[in-house]
């Protein structure tokens, strides 16, 4: 037997490196369309964070600077005037209260609703439910400014306009919030919860204790379309109000730009109003990132 072959032998014979490997010292050599990728992507960035950026450096300029031509991006002399004339001639606390709890009170009632049907439709068995996820998919279908009139004269018949009820109630649940909950519960395994019912669990029980926490992805997802949409609504709660106390922030600072005897034309005070219109929407997608990303990833998935 020769000593190569024997038992516990270690064997001399050089190895050989993969015919891949690139060899020692050199660079790799760059993908030419990833980069020409990562440019167009960069360059769409850029032209669609370009107004963002205007608007929230244009609040923080002077009046000669805003009217300055060329046009300034960035000022040289940062100043608040801006925000201390907006918050002389705007009662924005006010609307911004207003704004938070329309908007507060729409997606906590968004996140229950439609949690709620999205496991009623995934997870229960009853007469109808294709029917009734059928309606839902035809309700995505439907342009939201159709029901604008039926929902003003139904406000109207049930008194609430001027009151926080007419502007939360009739988007207190949404198709799109249920068609999500409901795909997003489709994938959680219908054994665990058939094992929690044959352990006692009611349906309340699996539904709060069980299923809720396996679908916050979807529920972070939920939040910020929902926060983002009602937050933004202008129509409705312009047609829903007469009552300048009830106006919501983007209703109240259009009413203010509107308004010659207030405004005056400085387009510093409806850059500030803007920017402090967007910061809560901007701060809540940092803070749900993570959360919303996932969620978008995984909805629909089995």
């Amino acid at each position: 037997m020769s000593a190569t072959s024997a038992p516990g032998a270690v064997s001399t014979a050089p190895s050989k490196k993969p015919a891949d490997t690139p060899p020692s010292g050199t660079k790799k050599t760059r993908n030419p369309k990833r980069v020409l990728v990562y440019v167009l992507l960069s360059v769409g960035l850029l032209i669609m964070s370009a107004p963002f950026l205007w608007m929230a450096l244009s609040a923080f300029k002077t009046q000669q600077e805003l009217t300055a031509s060329p046009p300034v991006w960035i000022p040289t002399e940062w100043t608040l005037d801006n925000f201390r004339e907006l918050l002389d001639k705007l009662d924005l606390p006010l609307y911004f209260m207003n704004s938070v709890i329309v908007a507060v009170l729409v997606t906590v009632s968004n996140l229950v609703f439609c949690s709620m049907l999205g496991y009623a439709l995934a997870k229960l068995n009853f007469a109808g439910r294709n029917k009734i996820f059928g309606l839902v998919l035809g309700a995505l279908m439907v342009p939201g400014n159709l029901m604008l009139l039926p929902l003003f004269v139904l406000m109207s018949k049930l008194q609430l306009i001027d009151s926080y009820a007419g502007l939360v109630l009739p988007f207190a649940a949404g198709a799109f919030g249920v068609f999500l909950m409901r795909q997003f519960m489709q994938s959680i395994p219908d054994e665990l919860l058939e094992a929690a019912r044959m352990d006692g669990a009611g349906e309340w029980y699996i539904f709060w204790r069980i299923v809720m926490p396996l679908v916050k992805p979807a529920l972070a997802t939920l939040s910020i379309f929902t926060f983002l949409g009602s937050w933004n609504n202008f129509v409705w709660p312009l047609i829903a109000t007469n009552d300048p106390d009830k106006y919501t922030l983007p209703v109240a600072l259009a009413t203010f730009a509107t308004d010659p005897n207030k405004a005056g034309g400085s387009n510093g005070m409806l850059m500030a109003g803007s920017l402090l219109v967007v910061l809560p929407v901007v701060i809540l997608f940092i803070a749900l990132q993570r959360h919303f990303t996932q969620g978008i990833a995984t909805a629909g998935m089995k």
